[in-house]
């Protein structure tokens, strides 16, 4: 293992389906709530006949879903059973996801005495009408409040969700929204395009008639970025911004190769050179619990040129792109060697540039980055 490596835990649980969302999430009463979070910490536990090799960690995240609709008891449980499996290192980043509306001032503060120190809240717009049409439960007066509330409970690690490309959005809705989003100050901003996904309302509504056209959806990536920057945040992934110090360190394991454990229902893992994913059948997950089984299925081995591969797709979707000594120290390898035809193509293009060590995306590489990615998979 080449450090710490990150604990990520499925809250399948939301008050109500949004419309755009495909995540792996349900209404759940509070039977079955507590059931689950029951199976969650005899997951954490067994973990370590399953992943004996796991032992330090410095990020734990817990997403959904909503994992705010949990009781500051039961988050509290899981707290504690994440400190009875591992060595949790001084300075450990512990986030939790938080929709707007399902917390308050005590949960907050509840959250920061047993280790929570970020929150990211699904804000996602502040425009009445654009949150009434995702199916958000929350306004955005809320949204302001839950912030304040986290804040004055002492939370120094904020995250805002935000969401272009909502249908009937334009650009200057969209301004509006940035505008008031940087008057909260949030430490981290990640700011992402929608996506229609198949199986959910928006698909069936706009799979033929994207609600907002690719050079609008591109003029307003462009703005946040200009924006968040003159505020003072960096962009050190094509969605996420950040103030100096910042940067979700959680999220860059997955970007760099970094080894994780997934617990809950849906969730991935990766440890050594294989990635596992666990089941998503909620009678399954039980049943496996109850008998001391792994619920996390191998999903692939990594050999050597898939890790070369992600090491390129992944290290690619950060700012400072990827560095052609470590491919070489890892590989044993040139990376032109492997990937030169590309690489060269991709310059050529004026999609990728280098500047002594490294290469990484140019401002036009970012627009168009999956058609980048796609020439190293």
């Amino acid at each position: 293992m080449n450090g710490p490596a990150g604990v990520y835990i499925h809250i399948p649980f939301c008050v109500r389906k949004c419309n755009y969302c495909d995540f792996l999430s349900w209404r759940a009463g509070e039977r079955e709530r507590e059931e689950y979070v029951g199976s969650l910490i005899r997951e954490i536990g067994f973990s370590e006949h399953w992943f004996p090799e796991i032992d330090r960690v410095d990020s734990v995240f817990i997403g959904g879903g909503t994992p705010s609709i949990l009781s500051a008891g039961q988050l509290q449980r899981i707290s504690e059973a994440l400190d009875r499996r591992f060595s949790i290192q001084r300075g450990c980043e512990f986030t939790v996801e938080c929709n707007p509306g399902t917390a308050d001032r005590h949960t907050f503060a509840s959250c920061l005495n047993m280790g929570i120190n970020r929150i990211s809240f699904g804000v996602q717009s502040a425009e009445e009408t654009e949150l009434r049409l995702l199916g958000r439960i929350h306004t955005y007066e809320e949204a302001e409040r839950s912030v304040q509330e986290a804040r004055e409970a002492g939370f120094e690690n904020i995250n805002i969700d935000l969401m272009s490309g909502i249908p009937g959005q334009s650009l200057e809705s969209y301004g509006r929204t940035l505008d008031r989003i940087l008057r909260l100050e949030p430490e981290h901003i990640s700011a992402y395009s929608l996506i229609i996904e198949e199986g959910t309302p928006f698909y069936d509504r706009y799979r033929d008639d994207p609600p907002v056209d690719e050079e609008t959806d591109r003029q307003m990536y462009r703005t946040t970025g200009l924006r968040l920057s003159e505020c003072g945040y960096e962009r050190y992934e094509i969605s996420n911004y950040a103030k100096n110090g910042f940067a979700c360190r959680h999220n860059l394991k997955y970007w760099s190769g970094g080894e994780y454990v997934g617990f809950g229902l849906g969730a991935s893992s990766r440890v050594g050179d294989i990635r596992y994913r666990n089941t998503e059948d909620p009678a399954e997950y039980t049943t496996r619990i109850q008998q001391e089984k792994t619920v996390a299925d191998p999903e692939e081995i990594l050999d050597r040129e898939a890790q070369m591969s992600e090491f390129f797709f992944l290290g690619l979707r950060r700012t400072k792109g990827v560095s052609l000594t470590e491919f070489q120290r890892l590989f044993e390898v040139s990376a032109f060697e492997i990937y030169g035809q590309q690489i060269r193509r991709l310059m050529e293009y004026g999609l990728l540039k280098q500047q002594g060590a490294r290469l990484f995306l140019t401002e036009y590489g970012l627009d168009v980055s999956n058609m980048v990615f796609c020439e190293f998979v």
